[in-house]
């Protein structure tokens, strides 16, 4: 007994020899703080009181730990590409133009805009675009899948690249995970230019690594922009088109009569004009972000034949912004909507202010609907989102719940005013990600994307809130505060 005693008094006192003391603990403490005090107040970070206290209770309590992960992911904004302004002067008296305009982006301008009905149409418009380009190509995206429809665009796209168009494509760090080396081999062997936006594993301090590039577009020269929720693979524009397309209408009727969901419901849309012409500077931007240069925009040349299109105006949401358009966007609409409030997400997770606006437009009279898949891709956000849903269903919003996964990302406020892009109802989307969308003016495209929700809505069924039980409401609160905020 006195040896087994003496072997481990000699185990305790190697692991005490390796333990910090108080007086370091204490050190290593304020050591963190004030790392997070410096970083917030000398960068301008503004977070939501429940993601401050998070982080300064998980730095004083773990500082070890938490402390390389603050490092790491814990910084929401860059340095902005432009500063904010005063308001100048739009072609059109809207209250959303004026204050996106304020945020130093571009004022809405005419557009010709083709909005698109189905995945087969929105693959047809990429195709169209890449083949239509006669200098420069650009493609931004989130993923390219290694399936039928991501090698058909890099094929596409080497093609042209080989004919002496300058082909760009940037690729998030996350997105770029699941392809091998060898993806883009034919693409960087024709010419092209492939660059992956903070990759997860690289070396080289590209900055925090919770910042994703979510934004989803294509440009051709400048002035042709294809735009949406869709990443370049097959679920994204339909079950039958990571197929190609074949036997796109047979697919879906045999998958609906047996009861299964079809493939997933995205949204898309392509246009010409200046609102091309802001997303190719804002490419610009991410592009040289990536190879940490200046952005030098190349001159793009008017096309005074689109005068007599749509307004529309292009809103880039991010780190990178000076502040949270879209965020601020949607809560200003919430608070203005007379009749009306409408919107497709894949993801329901709200911040406070978000779902406060929400909740006091329906409290006032205005019809909030929103429509979500019954269960998506994410189970982790369908698990956390019932929370804010809970709270909301209450104050009469109402949420219609989808049978099938829906990407899709738009919004339509009363008859003046809609949004789609890549932008989803959640806080890393509204947050932290990069993301671009484009906001109409025009009843044209805002009525149909109305029709399209609603239409999408009435093949889900209504929520019905139920009372948490006390492990799950922990659990949500835990998760919200933690896992949804770095």
């Amino acid at each position: 007994m006195q040896v087994v005693g003496s072997n481990t008094l000699t185990d305790l006192s190697f692991f005490q020899h390796w333990l910090p003391t108080p007086d370091h603990h204490l050190v290593v403490v304020l050591i963190a703080l004030l790392v997070y005090i410096l970083t917030t107040r000398s960068r301008h970070q503004q977070r939501s009181p429940s993601t401050a206290i998070a982080w300064v209770l998980g730095l004083a309590l773990l500082p070890y730990l938490v402390l390389p992960i603050y490092v790491l992911f814990g910084q929401r904004k860059v340095r902005p590409v432009g500063a904010l302004h005063a308001r100048r002067s739009t072609p059109i008296a809207h209250w959303a133009a004026e204050l996106i305009e304020s945020f130093g982006l571009a004022p809405p301008s005419r557009c010709s805009i083709r909005m698109h009905p189905d995945g087969n149409a929105a693959r047809q418009a990429l195709w169209e675009l890449i083949e239509g380009a006669r200098q420069h190509i650009d493609i931004c995206t989130f993923i390219i899948g290694n399936d039928a429809l991501g090698r058909e665009v890099i094929h596409r796209l080497a093609l042209r690249a080989a004919q002496g168009v300058k082909v760009r494509v940037l690729l998030d760090g996350f997105g770029a995970l699941s392809l091998g080396r060898g993806h883009f081999r034919a693409l960087r062997a024709a010419g092209g230019e492939v660059a992956v936006f903070r990759p997860l594993f690289s070396l080289r301090g590209s900055g925090p690594r919770n910042l994703r590039n979510h934004r989803k577009f294509a440009l051709a020269d400048g002035r042709w922009l294809w735009l949406g929720g869709r990443n370049l693979a097959g679920e994204y524009f339909g079950a039958a088109e990571a197929n190609k397309g074949e036997k796109h209408t047979q697919d879906r009727a045999d998958k609906s009569a047996g009861g299964q969901a079809p493939g997933w419901v995205d949204l898309s849309f392509d246009l010409q004009g200046d609102v091309a012409t802001a997303a190719a500077r804002q490419f610009e931007h991410d592009w040289d972000s990536v190879h940490r240069r200046q952005s030098t925009p190349r001159p793009i040349t008017p096309l005074p034949w689109v005068s007599k299109g749509s307004h529309a105006q292009f809103l880039p949401s991010g780190p990178d912004q000076a502040e949270d358009t879209a965020h601020a966007l949607l809560i200003d609409a919430c608070f203005r909507a007379q009749r009306r409030f409408i919107a497709v997400t894949p993801y329901f997770v709200p911040g406070d202010d978000l779902r406060d606006a929400l909740r006091l437009a329906a409290r006032r009279g205005v019809e909030v609907m929103i429509a979500i898949p019954e269960k998506s891709n994410h189970r982790l956000a369908d698990f956390v989102r019932t929370r804010a849903m809970r709270d909301l269903a209450r104050a009469g919003v109402k949420f219609r719940m989808l049978p099938f996964m829906a990407h899709a990302k738009a919004i339509v406020m009363d008859d003046d005013l809609a949004l789609c892009g890549s932008i989803n109802l959640d806080l890393r989307s509204l947050l932290i990600n990069y993301e671009a969308a484009v906001v109409f003016y025009d009843r044209r495209e805002i009525d149909w994307l109305a029709h399209w929700i609603e239409e999408t809505a009435s093949t889900g069924q209504d929520y019905h809130a139920q009372r948490p039980s006390l492990l799950r409401d922990v659990a949500e609160g835990l998760l919200l505060t933690v896992t949804f905020q770095l």
